[in-house]
């Protein structure tokens, strides 16, 4: 499931007008000639298998322009904050570069897919690496209104967590759009702009065939509910139902891929497609851990939870910038190890060695950051320093500049200097730099 280019990518400059796409950051763009590299729609429809639709990361020069700013990125898009990180809606930065994207779509690309397609009927690409569609053009035909019954219904066996079985009827959908919820969970009920993490069985009503699902892949699908970035059948449905939930969603074609279907994934035009949604996890855009919290290492600086607002970094006094990026787990999380590849939602503060000065935090716009690691997308230390780590766990790392930003001046941030981050990780798993 996954976001359309006009829904996510547009950051707000604290004067409202973009700036040049490479002046600023923390500080403008990392070392090199800050050039983006654009891919042929070809290759990312290769790797995506999902999507139709015409998105392509950084395909065109109007898009250049509307997407904001990234920490760590090439080259920056749009004046929104010190960290300039890719992503976020609203006023949060954004934190992508196309390259982090291709070689992130390499790394997931056996992942499924369901990005919003080109109603229109364009026969270009779609980006790729995670569980649904991607498209901003409009559907054909208008999305019917969602109702909790059919006449004929799939039947559904298995227990959440666990790859359903779809039974679909001898009989023909009838077009209902439908979103039923087949078992309630016991967690807090998922709101709109949430960052959800879903696990799906899917099938083709019309040919009984099955669809490549997130239990097939082995990592949950990771997006922001109703954000209109993915097909309709999957964009919203999970609004208003509790995490640990299972929903059936029955898609007629305006509610999926429109009369053009997706010819990779071999479905037609006309063919109604099933969803079983489980429901794993919801993160408000605001959302911070808790708990108590370790302190860090001798000679690592000091830390102080401020809630949802942005931490206190405090370097201790006389101690040498560090050669190596440095890493301390304060809250230990118990989720599944991230991989490189994956998609991360975290918060952030970040700042200074030497004074413990803060240059950005993602809690200053209360939304929360995401980006797919191993790819480039960030700083080197990011890279290094996120993956490996629990879901779960706040951590704080310090990076040399050797891993950061270099010899090179960016903002506020002085050439070669020593930053220091404390990273809340609250969820990963399949999704693209644009979603």
């Amino acid at each position: 499931m996954t976001e359309n280019t006009s829904g996510q990518g547009k950051g707000t400059a604290s004067d409202g007008v973009a700036g040049d796409p490479a002046a600023s950051r923390p500080g403008g763009p990392l070392p090199g000639d800050g050039e983006s590299i654009v891919v042929p729609p070809s290759i990312l429809a290769q790797q995506a298998g999902w999507g139709q639709g015409p998105a392509q990361p950084a395909a065109s020069a109007a898009q250049r322009e509307e997407a904001p700013q990234v920490f760590a990125s090439t080259v920056r898009k749009k004046e929104v904050d010190e960290s300039g990180y890719d992503e976020n809606p609203g006023s949060a930065g954004r934190l992508g570069v196309i390259l982090g994207t291709v070689l992130a779509v390499l790394l997931v690309g056996s992942g499924v897919t369901l990005y919003l397609t080109d109603k229109s009927g364009s026969s270009s690409s779609s980006k790729a690496a995670d569980p649904a569609p991607t498209s901003a053009a409009p559907t054909a035909d208008p999305v019917p209104p969602i109702k909790d019954s059919a006449k004929v219904l799939p039947a559904v066996s298995g227990d959440f967590g666990k790859k359903a079985t779809i039974d679909v009827p001898k009989e023909a959908a009838d077009g209902t759009f439908v979103v039923k919820q087949l078992s309630e969970g016991d967690g807090p009920k998922v709101d709109k702009g949430n960052w959800v993490s879903v696990d799906f069985t899917a099938k083709d009503w019309t040919t009984g065939k099955d669809i490549q699902g997130t239990y097939d892949s082995g990592k949950p699908q990771l997006y922001q509910a109703g954000s209109g970035s993915l097909i309709p059948a999957l964009d919203s449905v999970v609004a208003g139902h509790k995490v640990g939930s299972r929903v059936l969603v029955v898609a007629p074609p305006a509610a999926a891929f429109g009369p053009q279907g997706n010819s990779a994934m071999g479905v037609g035009g006309t063919d109604n497609l099933v969803f079983v949604l489980d429901i794993r996890q919801a993160n408000a855009p605001d959302a911070t851990l808790s708990g108590d919290m370790a302190e860090p290492p001798a000679g690592m600086p000091k830390v102080k939870d401020n809630g949802k607002k942005a931490a206190d970094i405090t370097p201790v006094p006389g101690v040498p910038d560090p050669t190596e990026l440095k890493s301390a787990v304060l809250i230990q999380g118990k989720g599944r190890k991230v991989e490189a590849g994956e998609k991360v939602v975290v918060q952030y503060t970040g700042a200074l060695y030497k004074d413990g000065k803060k240059f950005d935090s993602s809690l200053d716009h209360g939304q929360a950051f995401s980006f797919v690691t191993g790819g480039g997308n960030v700083i080197e230390g990011w890279d290094k320093g996120v993956v490996g780590q629990n879901v779960g766990s706040r951590i704080e790392l310090v990076i040399p500049a050797s891993l950061g930003y270099k010899d090179k001046a960016t903002g506020s941030i002085p050439a070669n200097s020593t930053l220091v981050f404390v990273i809340d990780i609250l969820d990963a798993g399949v999704g693209t730099a644009d979603n």
